[in-house]
């Protein structure tokens, strides 16, 4: 398997989605510490943050079908894609909730941590939706909710792998468009049906889409790839928090300008001027899994001390993402990469050599 070739300017997005929803999240919390104290604190409108995880998903579509390149063809195909996927994912979240687990029993109010049984406890674990007590359909840390997505749609993309490049995104597409259409369609389904026919799921497709294009030659010049950004940036501002169309279409939408911003331009490494974005970019998803316990710290910290009166709510909200970015570049680099090479070692079957660890 070979390594596919870098996109610096996906990894900046990767970097622009992650820091959206740690932003939001910041936000969040400053307000409320700042509502406590008396502080006047407005959290900024201009970007809706969640659409930080519609941003992942179409990435994730993208990344996807451009790392599996070199898998068509291959009669273990299924199993290589999986276990890289696995080895990928799984190490990290695991860390994570068993992180927020210790927390919940130590400190449950520091957490908000419900009292949910064995099978919740598993299924969250197992990326297999489940609702809580209180009906919510999310895994005990929360965040969780975006990977049940994304490792359904791992498993469409490894049934349909063995059908080469253009049927296995077509295929893809299928399958998603017929969860979409079941959940439109069909009456009260169970839980884990109702939660993966989101139409949600088509923002996966529609990065599937993007990378194959790619794959079968499409470039954007500059002045257009451009012209996309700024157009998905004022679509999503226009969005807003609450926006009137559904999500995949207000907040998908947008992002799917991004994403083909992005990814239908030139390959090849990072200039200079974009590493530290790539950076982080890198670290993503250490930052997704990891910024909830930065911040939260921080505004226990901040609220013990009185530092939030001192900064202001806007400054504190700045100094909590630059700690959760430096926490999250630290984790990707000495507990990420080194989880994810044991785990590739680990379930790699031993006649294929492991390949060298990716950003992907």
């Amino acid at each position: 398997m070979t390594r596919p070739s870098p996109l610096p300017l996906i990894q900046v997005l990767r970097a622009l989605a992650a820091l959206m929803v740690a932003a939001g999240h910041a936000q969040f919390e400053v307000a409320g510490l700042a509502a406590r104290a008396g502080l006047p604190y407005a959290p900024a409108g201009w970007l809706p943050w969640p659409a930080g995880v519609d941003m992942f998903f179409v990435i994730s579509g993208f990344i996807i079908v451009h790392a599996a390149a070199s898998l068509h063809g291959r009669p273990d195909a299924r199993k290589l894609f999986l276990a890289h996927r696995i080895a990928r994912v799984v190490p990290l979240y695991w860390l994570a909730t068993t992180l927020y687990l210790a927390l919940a029993w130590a400190r449950p109010g520091l957490i908000g941590a419900g009292a949910e049984g064995p099978a919740y406890l598993a299924a969250s674990y197992l990326f297999w939706p489940m609702a809580r007590a209180d009906g919510a359909v999310q895994p005990l840390y929360s965040l969780g909710w975006t990977l049940n997505y994304e490792m359904a749609f791992y498993a469409l993309f490894a049934l349909a792998l063995p059908w080469g490049r253009r049927g296995a995104v077509v295929g893809v597409l299928a399958l998603l468009a017929g969860l979409v259409l079941i959940g439109l369609t069909a009456g009260p389904l169970p839980v884990p049906l109702a939660f993966w026919s989101d139409p949600i799921v088509l923002e996966f497709g529609c990065g599937a889409a993007l990378a194959l294009a790619r794959q079968e030659g499409l470039r954007l010049p500059g002045p257009a790839r451009l012209a996309l950004v700024g157009l998905g940036l004022a679509l999503l501002s226009l969005a807003g928090e609450a926006p009137a169309l559904p999500r995949c279409l207000a907040w998908g939408g947008p992002a799917v300008l991004l994403v083909a911003a992005a990814g239908l331009g030139p390959s090849g490494p990072a200039a200079g001027r974009l590493r530290p974005a790539v950076i982080v970019g890198d670290a993503s998803y250490a930052l997704y899994l990891a910024h909830p316990f930065v911040v939260r710290a921080s505004r226990v910290i901040a609220e013990a001390t009185g530092v939030a009166a001192s900064l202001g709510p806007g400054t504190l909200v700045a100094a909590i993402l630059a700690l959760a970015t430096a926490a999250a570049i630290l984790l990707h680099r000495n507990v990420e990469r080194p989880l994810t090479r044991a785990a590739r070692a680990l379930l790699t079957p031993a006649t294929e050599p492991a390949p060298a660890a990716n950003k992907t």
